[in-house]
């Protein structure tokens, strides 16, 4: 009997070896781990913190479990979940009893939680609670420092990551019910940069002014999505507490779900179950201001529509009572009235007329000749004042002009800055007139000014040279005597 290996050609490719072992699927191998788990760990008690709930619409209860190093999901079914001792909520510290085994089709592993009981608070929420106990002691927490929440907002400030639900949720409720200017101050709302990040922004929005080229909002909001309480950890800040209770713009804090709680909740002005709600907490509903509106106008209609059937009847009622009917009573005066009406006209044209007449009267005495007769009689009397006082004010007038022209020529004999021949002035090297030899000192340059010019000079000692006397004169001669006349002595 021959193989087929008698019958192959030389040359040809070496055929690999067979392996024994059989390739899974993913399925068989997920399935074996899981078997593997289930009977390796059936029957284990796990001590942990709980980070997280979620409860199914279906009645089943997701949580997470975990200490200071590590984590495991886990799950509690519909049937169990009425008969455990503790119901799970988040911080909760509990000892839990199960059976491990793996969520194939993500090829995580995870707890199956039979019963659960209560280990005491956990280390996050008793360090929370040491926190808002001393805060609440400083009066942080008091109702009365809450400020009020403007009605009619022009401006609202959202702190806030950029991307994600939160933010598209919050602008897309406020530009439903009320539109109006939003500005977004981007942040992380997670993580240790998170608390820092959204105190700037809030102290950020604090330091606009109303008039400034971005105005003031009137109104912020700090939303995040839910989380765990790793996630929402930053929000329970001592520093971020107390910057949003010293904040001036009334803040509403939307952080997580409804059933999430954070440390800023309690200082905030306001606190809304979601971002959405918090967004419906600031802005009031348009159409309803409309409709409010709408019917106090109808209102108002109606009840002055009531009023009037009001008087109407009253007056009906009044009429009533009177002797005889209104138009009877009233027939006689309006009479009078009209006949006084015709009359009124004719009495005014008569009025006129007379008045006219007065006027004509009074000038047909008026002529220009009266007028010139006045003016004449003033001008003669001007005339004979300027023949009186005319003389007498004209040689006063001379006299007062001769004499302020000889006070004139004495002035300028007397001007210093004008000397007179055989006089100068001195003058110091700023220009300045000296009046004494007190002023001078040896040494000192000045200046002596002429009438026809100014020559430098040098003063040199304190003494002055005395003057040389002038050469007496010789006496004049007696004249002789003409002849002919005798002398009387």
């Amino acid at each position: 009997m021959t193989s087929d290996d008698d019958y192959a050609f030389e040359g040809a490719a070496p055929q690999p070896a067979r392996d024994n072992n059989p390739p899974l699927s993913i399925s068989e191998l997920s399935f074996a781990l899981k078997r593997t788990l289930e009977e390796r760990f059936g029957h284990v008690r796990l001590r942990g913190e709980i980070s997280k709930v979620n409860r199914h619409a279906s009645g089943h209860v997701y949580l997470t479990l975990k200490d200071d190093k590590s984590a495991i999901d886990g799950v509690i079914w519909k049937g169990v979940v009425r008969g455990l001792g503790v119901q799970p909520e988040t911080g909760l510290e509990v000892i839990v009893t199960g059976k491990i085994t793996s969520y194939p089709a993500r090829s995580s592993y995870q707890i199956v939680i039979e019963s659960m009981e209560a280990a005491g608070a956990g280390a996050l929420l008793a360090q929370l609670e040491r926190l808002k106990v001393r805060l609440r002691d400083e009066g942080l927490f008091d109702p009365a420092k809450k400020k009020a929440l403007p009605t009619f907002p022009a401006t609202i400030g959202v702190i806030t990551s950029p991307t994600g639900a939160v933010i598209r949720d919050i602008l897309h409720r406020i530009a439903e019910r009320w539109p109006c200017r939003v500005i977004v101050w981007p942040v992380v709302v997670q993580g240790d940069a998170a608390c820092g990040q959204v105190s700037n922004a809030i102290r950020g929005f604090d330091q606009m002014t109303p008039d400034g080229p971005i105005p003031r909002p009137d109104l912020l909001i700090v939303a995040r999505g839910g989380g765990s309480v790793e996630d929402l950890w930053c929000f329970n800040d001592e520093g971020l507490a107390r910057t949003v209770a010293a904040a001036r713009i009334p803040i509403i804090s939307a952080v997580g779900h409804e059933t999430d709680t954070t440390l800023i909740d309690f200082v905030s002005d306001r606190r809304a179950p979601t971002p959405t709600g918090a967004a419906e907490i600031a802005t009031p509903v348009l159409a309803d201001l409309r409709w409010a509106l709408s019917d106090l106008e109808g209102r108002l209609s109606r009840a002055g529509a009531r009023m009037l059937e009001d008087r109407r009847t009253r007056l009906r009622a009044a009429a009533r009572g009177l002797p005889a009917r209104p138009e009877d009573l009233l027939a006689l005066p309006q009479q009078r009235l009209d006949l006084a009406a015709s009359r009124l006209g004719s009495g005014l044209h008569r009025n006129v007329a007379v008045h006219e007449r007065q006027l004509a009267a009074v000038a047909g005495r008026l002529s220009r000749g009266l007028l010139d007769r006045a003016i004449e009689r003033r001008g003669d009397r001007l005339a004979a004042y300027a023949d009186r006082f005319g003389p007498a004010m004209k040689r006063r007038l001379d006299r007062d002009e001769t004499r302020l022209a000889a006070l004139s020529r004495a002035l300028s004999t007397l001007d210093p800055k004008r000397p007179k021949p055989g006089f100068a002035r001195i003058e110091d090297a700023e220009g300045a007139m000296i009046a004494s030899a007190a002023a001078l000192s040896p040494g000192q340059a000045v200046q002596i000014v002429f009438g026809d010019g100014a020559k430098g000079a040098t003063i040199d000692s304190e003494g002055a040279t005395p003057r040389p006397a002038p050469t007496p004169r010789p006496a004049p001669r007696p004249k002789a005597a003409p002849a002919g006349q005798g002398d009387l002595f």
